[in-house]
């Protein structure tokens, strides 16, 4: 594939919010200027055996000794010759195939492919196509130039089953005959009224969370993370952008009845419930909104600025508690959330705070999963920041995954930049990137 990053100017759709919804539960669209983009298997050979027998017939034993000494030898030295082979065999199928090791894939990339890992992104932030239903040239080429992470969909590209299979598997191909490594390919089916497969697809619908926090069955949890893996998962997705671990704190916030409960206890109960239902079922949790919205009264789709009042030891009396409970669970991703938490002292949206990400999410909670940012489309980041500059920060931040940025291959080009000049060590992205290979060979993309 080509090893540079291009760009020329196009119009994208893309969408505003992905692992938080506005109060309509629509998917709300932007217009952005941003630029349009564009395994072999090892052969295993065995081989059999075959030993020869004689049979002596003493009458004739003198007249038949010299060809069956004659024969004997021929037949050791097939034997021999055989045996040979059969450890040359096995000698090849104890070595490890270099695509099937993370650290060997690592290796084989370039820094732009290895970059490009780091993005989700939906299909039309990489062609600028108004709607993606299917695989069309345009797209192709914009996965082979930028072999990202991962894609997410929402309702408007799901048009019946057969079609959103086709058009996953289609991009999956694509991408794994470009850089030998599969997609994650998101959705935010959370249940209740943010439900892309379930409003499309007709898969199964639940209630809002707060319904069951009511109950607290942690076996009503479960079932509901294995009713929902086994949904999207016919369909080709890995990885869901739920369940929401926040605390109803404030009233005014975003979420209201997505919430759990008011109680972290409860919240801890059911969402590590519903990441076991996911998980044991060959899906991606994703915890958000970290370090936790519930105490927000604003909006981070709309707003430039929320920030929420409170300090770390508040955080960790409340909103940490259940993400905690969860990540012990083994959720395998976390979306950290675009609000400025006044304890943190940084006055940095958490996605781009080092003392959010690294020291609280890493250091005191023990995450070692994919941390990965709500959409950077939000106004509370692309109001703010360029899309490179949010995307650099993110990452020095301790981010693995951008998800959804206003302009992708501008925070692609920005972040291959800073590693040239010596702003970001290739070792962190290094980093990152094992951590999303390890996750993506658990699910058989590698």
């Amino acid at each position: 594939m080509k090893r540079t990053i291009a760009a020329a100017a196009a119009l994208v759709l893309a969408i505003v919010m992905t692992g938080c919804s506005d109060i309509s539960n629509k998917d709300s669209l932007v217009y952005k200027e941003t630029t349009a983009a564009a395994s072999s298997a090892v052969k295993e050979s065995e081989s059999s055996s075959q030993e020869g027998s004689s049979t002596d017939d003493s009458s004739s034993q003198d007249d038949s000794s010299s060809k069956e000494n004659t024969s004997e030898q021929s037949s050791d030295k097939a034997d021999s010759s055989e045996k040979d082979e059969k450890k040359d065999d096995q000698k090849q199928e104890d070595t490890p195939k270099k695509e099937s090791t993370v650290k060997a894939v690592l290796a084989d990339m370039t820094l732009e492919e290895k970059v490009c890992q780091m993005f989700i992104v939906t299909p039309e932030s990489l062609t600028g196509d108004w709607q993606t239903t299917y695989v069309d040239d345009p797209l192709e080429q914009a996965l082979k130039k930028y072999p990202v992470g991962g894609v997410i969909l929402f309702s408007y590209n799901l048009t019946d089953g057969e079609q959103t299979k086709s058009l996953i598997s289609d991009m999956q191909k694509i991408t794994t005959d470009t850089c030998d490594v599969g997609m994650f390919v998101a959705v935010d089916e959370e249940g209740g009224f943010v439900a892309r497969c379930a409003d499309a697809l007709g898969t199964t619908t639940f209630d809002d969370m707060a319904v069951y926090g009511a109950e607290n069955d942690r076996n009503k949890a479960v079932e509901i993370g294995s009713t929902i893996a086994k949904d999207i998962s016919s369909f080709g997705f890995n990885l869901d952008f739920a369940p929401v671990a926040d605390v109803n704190i404030d009233p005014n916030n975003e979420l209201g009845s997505r919430i759990f409960s008011s109680d972290p206890e409860v919240v801890g109960n059911m969402a590590s419930g519903v990441v076991e239902g996911l998980q044991n079922n060959g899906v991606c949790a994703t915890l958000k909104h970290f370090p936790g919205l519930g105490a927000e009264n604003g909006n981070t789709h709309t707003n430039d600025y929320v920030v929420i009042d409170r300090t770390v030891e508040q955080l960790r009396e409340t909103e940490l508690i259940p993400f905690k409970e969860a990540i012990d669970e083994g959720a395998a991703f976390v979306m950290v959330g675009h609000q400025i938490v006044t304890g943190f002292g940084d006055e940095l949206p958490c996605d781009l705070s080092y003392k959010c990400v690294t020291e609280i999410l890493r250091n005191e909670l023990g995450f070692d999963g994919i941390a990965i940012t709500d959409s950077q489309l939000m106004n509370t980041i692309s109001n703010v920041y360029s899309s490179g500059d949010a995307a650099k920060k993110s990452i020095l931040a301790g981010i693995d995954v951008i998800l959804i940025p206003a302009n992708v291959p501008e925070a692609i080009s920005a972040v291959v930049d800073a590693v040239n000049s010596g702003e970001i060590s290739e070792e962190r992205i290094d980093e990152s990137v094992t951590r999303i290979l390890t996750q993506k060979k658990k699910l058989g993309l590698i």
